[in-house]
């Protein structure tokens, strides 16, 4: 090949730069409004109250911003306070008014950035700041997290206790909105009311092995009802460990222990006896308490015992653990002889103790005995479906959304 068509290649290419130079530099920024300096839309919106003027903004009331100019309107509105938390907002279609949706704290600045546009699409912007007044004497709500921070099993819920009963439901969507859970990873989550003071949070499923959760309050200062408005509440952090799961055939008087997804051990045990059936269902480890005395008294059973037991894991508030039965090895894997109580050998039973922890999922399956409470008796709360537990919100809709982990199970038992 010689040189001359290589040459001519490169001074054509040489002249389609400076072409499109030339293009480029005709297509200034004074033909494009977008890439314009956005211009002071003081002029153009309007706010409701004394905003801007130096005075209290009161803060019962919503905010309010509406476009005066009817050549233009607004794009888009980000209001927070010094603390970073955002005030949700709608905006009108034709971006004539936006308004808050979510009520102002008290004793608080707002920043407010306000997004316009003129008839021929140039942007404009208005930032201004305020103060909230502070409110006539009410009592502060504040809410306790749960458990303790630390580690724990993927079956802990997150609980919320509130210092004051929440009764309305436009109350609760108030405190609700302001209860945060995130974890890493992200899952979906959501609300449940267990009563007037208290509120347990769980995924759709159970937490994810090695995930952080933290839960945390925005609830500080915002009016919830008449007498009542949000006063400051300690976060709370947890670990979530392996999914460790424990699944009690009382049928077959065998646990298969998994140790995320992986079957780690299957055990001999013994359940409750016909009348004293060991509750169906998913429950959570509550609490390791190790060497225990059980009485007959402790359940108003008509067969006197009083016994030191020892490996005790309690899975009920009333009473039932997995726990340590010397005395009836000989039923274990053949027969139900307890009191409602899973019985297991002395060596077994150390073996299970220092294998769970707090949050673990101990769940039992084909037992005469009714279902486990979703309430009441220690965490029940993953035998509820995802749509009746999302039911129990006050902000997210009742709708349907699959089984939830225990009846997944007893549809198919070999996968938990």
């Amino acid at each position: 090949m010689s040189n001359t068509p290589r040459t001519s290649t490169v001074i054509g290419c040489a002249l389609l730069l400076i072409a499109l130079g030339a293009s480029a530099a005709g297509c200034s920024s004074d033909g494009n409004p977008l890439s314009a300096e956005p211009y002071d839309a003081a002029e153009q919106i309007a706010f409701n109250g004394p905003i801007g003027d130096g005075r209290k903004v009161d803060p019962d009331k919503p905010l309010e911003i509406t476009a005066e100019d009817s050549d233009g309107r607004i794009t888009d509105v980000v209001a927070q306070d010094a603390t970073g938390r955002h005030v949700a907002g709608e905006l009108s279609a034709d971006g004539t008014r936006w308004h808050s949706t979510s009520p102002l704290a008290a004793d608080a600045r707002y920043t407010v950035r306000v997004s316009t546009e003129d008839e021929d699409g140039a942007p404009g912007r208005k930032v201004v700041t305020f103060d909230t007044s502070r409110p006539a004497s009410q009592k502060p709500l504040t809410v306790t997290f749960g458990p303790r921070a630390g580690t724990y099993g993927v079956g802990q819920p997150v609980t919320a206790k509130l210092s004051a009963p929440v009764r309305t439901k436009e109350e609760r969507a108030t405190v609700e909105r302001a209860l945060r859970v995130e974890s890493i990873p992200a899952v979906s989550g959501a609300w449940h009311w267990v009563d007037d003071k208290e509120l347990h949070y769980r995924p759709k499923d159970y937490w994810p092995a090695g995930a952080t959760v933290r839960a945390r309050s925005n609830l500080e200062g915002i009016r919830v009802g008449d007498r009542l408005r949000g006063g400051k509440s300690k976060s709370l952090s947890l670990a979530i460990g392996d999914r460790v799961i424990a699944v009690t055939d009382a049928g077959s008087h065998v646990m298969t222990v998994y140790r995320n997804g992986e079957v780690i051990r299957e055990i001999p045990v013994t359940t409750g006896k016909p009348g004293y059936d060991t509750r169906n269902g998913v429950k959570v480890v509550l609490a390791k308490e190790g060497t225990v005395r059980m009485t007959s008294a402790s359940i108003g059973s008509s067969d006197f015992y009083d016994l030191i037991v020892h490996h005790s894991v309690r899975v009920t508030n009333s009473g039932e653990y997995v726990h340590a039965a010397p005395w009836s090895t000989g039923s274990q894997g053949y027969a139900n002889v307890s009191h409602g109580c899973t019985g297991m050998s002395t060596a077994n039973a150390a073996w299970f103790y220092e294998t769970v922890k707090e949050g673990d999922i101990v769940e039992v399956v084909n037992s005469g005995g009714e279902m486990m409470a979703p309430f009441g008796n220690g965490y029940g709360d993953w035998n509820l479906s995802w749509r009746k537990w999302r039911g129990g919100s006050a902000l997210v809709a009742d709708t349907p959304d699959g089984p939830s982990p225990a009846e997944r199970a007893r549809l198919r038992p070999q996968n938990v």
